[in-house]
C-alpha cells in the first residue's frame, strides 16, 4: 500500500461525460470538478428552455456527481458561475438558492463571451474530500469546514467570504465594493483594483492570515488594456512582508478579460490561500510549519508579476501559460494548434521542473479566443492527456494577453506535500 495520495478520477452515468475530461478528479482532501454545462446526460443535448432551466440542469449535474462519490452538496467549498449575460444572474440566483438553502460556499460570478455548445451558463464546483486519496487508508474523514465572514469586507447573502477545508482557504471573488456602503467605489480601475485587494486583505486578517499566504490569484478584468494600471496597484500589495520581499515572492496568477462583472465593476479578484493550521481535527504534526514552495524554471516563460508554480501542502498551483516560446520570449508561430501545444509544453516544463509529471495534473482551465477553435484545441490537448483524466473548464473570451488565441492554467497534485525545511 502506498503512503502517497493518488489521483482519483471518477465519472457517473448520471452526468454528462466527455472523453477528454473526468467529471471529478480527487487528490488529497479536494475533489476538482469539471465545469458543468446544462446538458441532459440522457440525450447529450442542451436542455430546452432559458436561463433558469439551464442553471437548474447545471446544478443537477453537479449534484449527480456529488452523490456518485458519496458526498453532499454542503461539501462544496467553492462555486464558479460563468454566464453569457450578467443580467441573467438574478434568475441563476433563484435556482442557486434552491440548492444551497442554509450553507453557502465561496463564490465567483463572471460573464464571458462564449461557452461550449452556445450555452447560457456553465457552473463549476470544488468539493471537500475528507477521506483523502491515500489508497485504502482514509486520512481524516472527520475534517470540518471553517466558514468566516467579517464586516470589514463586503457581505453577500448567497456566498461566504472564505471557506476553509484542510490546508486551503477558498475566498469568494472580491469586487471593488466599499464594505461600509455596499456599493462599488467610484473611480478608475486602479482605485477599483485597490479596493478588491483591500477586501481580500481584510478577509485574511479576520482569520489571522497574512496576504503573502496567497498561493494563486485570478484577476477578472473587463478591459485587458488596463492591465498595466492593475499591475501598478498589484505591486503595492505583493510582496507584503519582509520575508516575502526578501525572496521576491508573488503568487501564481491568471489574468482573464471578461464580458461583464456583477454591479458593473471593472475588475474582480479571486484568491486561493494556504491554511497552514489546517482544519480540525488534523493532527499537529500534519499541519504546523508547512511552507510555501515557489518555483520558476528557465524552460517556461517568466513574468515579474507571478510565480510559475506555487506549491502548498498537496497541491501545485500553476500560473496561466500563454503560447510563448521561452527561448525567444515571443509568441510561437502558427495557429491555434501550435499555440495550444506551446501552452501545454510550458505547463509540462514547469511541472517537470518540480519533479512531477503530467499525470499529476488534476484540473485544467482553458481560455480560448474563439470557441469554434476547440476542435483543434482538443486535437492537440489529447496528445498531452490521452486518458482524459484531468477535470476541465473551457470558456471563450474576447481578448487574451499578447493577443494570444489561447491561455491555459492548471492545478497539479503534490503527493509529497510541503513539510517544514529541516536544517
Amino acid at each position: 500500500m502506498s503512503n502517497d495520495n493518488a489521483v482519483l478520477a471518477r465519472n457517473t452515468e448520471h452526468a454528462p461525460k466527455n472523453p477528454l475530461s473526468s467529471q471529478t478528479v480527487a487528490f488529497s482532501h479536494y475533489n476538482n470538478f469539471s465545469a458543468q454545462l446544462p446538458i441532459d446526460p440522457v440525450s447529450g443535448e442542451l436542455v430546452a428552455g432559458g436561463i433558469k432551466e439551464q442553471a437548474e440542469q447545471c446544478f443537477k449535474n453537479i449534484k449527480a456527481i456529488v452523490d456518485s462519490i458519496d458526498h453532499v452538496m454542503s461539501d462544496i467549498v467553492r462555486i464558479t458561475v460563468f454566464v453569457k449575460n450578467i443580467k441573467d444572474m438574478d434568475a441563476v440566483d433563484d435556482v442557486y438558492a434552491s440548492f444551497f438553502t442554509s450553507y453557502h460556499p465561496s463564490r465567483t460570478v463572471v460573464a464571458v463571451d462564449a461557452l461550449p455548445m452556445d450555452a447560457l451558463v456553465q457552473i463549476e464546483a470544488l468539493v471537500s474530500n475528507g477521506e483523502g486519496t491515500i489508497p485504502n487508508a482514509p486520512q481524516a474523514g472527520d475534517l470540518i469546514k471553517l466558514t468566516n465572514n467579517t464586516l470589514n469586507a463586503p457581505n453577500n447573502s448567497l456566498s461566504t467570504q472564505t471557506v476553509s477545508f484542510s490546508h486551503y482557504n477558498n475566498l469568494s471573488a472580491q469586487l471593488p465594493i466599499d464594505p461600509k456602503t455596499g456599493r462599488v467605489i467610484a473611480g478608475c480601475v486602479k482605485k477599483q483594483t485597490g479596493q478588491c485587494l483591500k477586501n481580500i486583505k481584510a478577509i485574511l486578517e479576520s482569520i489571522d492570515v497574512p496576504i503573502d499566504d496567497i498561493v494563486k490569484i485570478t484577476i477578472f478584468l473587463k478591459d485587458l488594456s488596463k492591465i498595466d494600471a492593475v499591475n501598478k496597484v498589484y505591486t503595492t500589495f505583493f510582496p507584503d512582508s519582509a520575508i516575502a520581499r526578501a525572496v521576491g515572492y508573488v503568487p501564481a496568477r491568471t489574468v482573464v478579460e471578461v464580458a461583464d462583472l456583477p454591479m458593473g465593476a471593472a475588475v474582480q479578484i479571486e484568491a486561493v490561500v494556504s491554511h497552514g493550521d489546517g482544519t480540525p481535527p488534523q493532527a499537529i504534526e500534519d499541519r504546523h510549519g508547512l511552507i510555501i514552495e515557489a518555483n520558476n524554471t528557465e524552460k517556461a516563460p517568466k513574468c515579474q508579476f507571478s510565480t510559475q508554480t506555487v506549491a502548498f501542502s498537496h497541491y501545485n498551483n500553476i500560473s496561466a501559460q500563454l503560447p510563448i516560446d521561452p527561448k525567444t520570449n515571443k509568441m510561437v508561430t502558427g495557429g491555434i494548434k501550435e499555440q495550444t501545444t506551446q501552452c501545454l509544453d510550458n505547463i509540462k516544463a514547469i511541472i517537470e521542473s518540480v519533479d512531477h509529471v503530467l499525470a499529476d495534473v488534476v484540473k485544467v482551465n482553458i481560455f480560448v479566443k474563439n470557441i469554434a477553435d476547440m476542435a483543434a484545441v482538443d486535437e492537440a490537448y489529447g496528445k498531452f492527456f490521452p486518458d482524459g483524466i484531468p477535470a476541465r473548464r473551457v470558456v471563450g473570451v474576447a481578448t487574451l494577453p499578447k493577443d494570444a488565441l489561447i491561455q491555459i492554467d492548471a492545478i497539479v497534485g503534490n503527493a509529497e506535500g510541503t513539510p517544514p525545511i529541516v536544517s
